[in-house]
């Protein structure tokens, strides 16, 4: 059964927004951007299952948003947008590797799902009501892949102490 892109769009469509405003850090892109994950969905909407909308969707926006900021890298509109991405693309670049790997391994140890739930309650700022919602669990569900989620991290702390 392919997928009621329009149905998504309005239950959905709040959800995408927020991710790519948070991604973003502007209205005016992040609603071309929330536009460009529902024309992502219209475009392959028939090869798509209409299991774990939320998830999916998070998934879409939080590629299409990258795509912009890495476009934007590539080519910044004014000199002081170059002047900026340069200052933010200057991080250290083996504290990047560690932190990544660190997740790596985090997410690695933990059913997928649970990354979903991470970052639609820590990043995202959904309640916990809300992403219980969104993944399908009940609240205490999501409590319990939250806590499994902190004693893996401490456990790869440990490791790398």
């Amino acid at each position: 059964m392919s997928i009621d892109v329009e149905a998504y769009y309005r239950r959905y469509g709040p959800q995408v927004l927020r991710r790519c405003r948070f991604l973003l850090r502007d209205e005016e892109k992040a609603v071309d951007a929330m536009h460009d994950v529902f024309v992502q969905l219209l475009r392959y909407q028939g090869a798509l299952k209409d299991a774990a909308p939320s998830s999916l969707l998070h998934r879409i926006s939080t590629t299409v948003c990258l795509n912009r900021l890495r476009g934007a890298r590539r080519r910044p509109e004014d000199r002081e947008d170059e002047l900026v991405l340069q200052i933010a693309s200057a991080d250290d670049t083996e504290s990047r590797a560690s932190a990544r790997g660190m997740l790596d391994r985090l997410f690695g140890r933990v059913p997928a799902s649970s990354r979903d739930i991470a970052v639609l309650h820590l990043v995202d700022g959904m309640t916990l009501e809300e992403t219980a919602r969104e993944v399908g669990l009940s609240v205490s569900g999501v409590r319990k892949r939250l806590r499994a989620l902190t004693s893996v991290l401490q456990e790869l702390e440990l490791e790398a102490a």
